[in-house]
């Protein structure tokens, strides 16, 4: 699966994380404990087992974003499509081990006619969210593999 890179808005980031390439994926994939680590999402629920076709809810800023996992490669890759506000997004995270760290990539691109009239402005949005994402991602990554450490 890959994002739509001739969309409007086109989001690309990526970050080392001091932690497995497993521990990312567990914060990643325990969808419902978001908001815990995340303060962009204000709520979060997957409908279902972590599987292709599963659908999740969660709210970050002024929508709620329905979600459909569309990719699912354990710990190596996790991808879904979302549609809020006639928005329709293609979201790809890559976890990637380099020796004692993983590299995490994420990708994103909206489409839809308001992405179209707003284009300059939503794309600053969307980078935003990916780099502040990716953020938020290694700093729980991390405090959990600290943890795990400390065991």
């Amino acid at each position: 699966m890959e994002i739509d890179s001739g969309a409007p808005a086109v989001a690309r980031g990526e970050i080392d994380v001091a932690a497995s390439p497993e521990t990312i994926w567990r914060v990643l994939t325990e969808v419902g404990s978001w908001p815990a680590w995340n303060p962009d999402v204000k709520s979060a629920s997957l409908e279902g087992p972590l599987a292709v076709g599963t659908q999740f809810r969660w709210k970050a800023g002024p929508g709620t974003i329905t979600s459909t996992l569309q990719s699912i490669e354990p710990p190596h890759r996790i991808g879904w499509t979302g549609r809020t506000f006639g928005i329709n997004a293609i979201h790809v995270h890559r976890l990637e081990r380099q020796g004692e760290t993983t590299n995490v990539t994420s990708e994103e691109s909206w489409d839809g006619l308001l992405v179209r009239l707003l284009r300059r402005p939503l794309r600053k949005t969307l980078e935003k969210s990916v780099n502040s994402g990716l953020q938020h991602l290694k700093a729980e990554a991390e405090r959990e593999a600290e943890q795990r450490s400390a065991v």
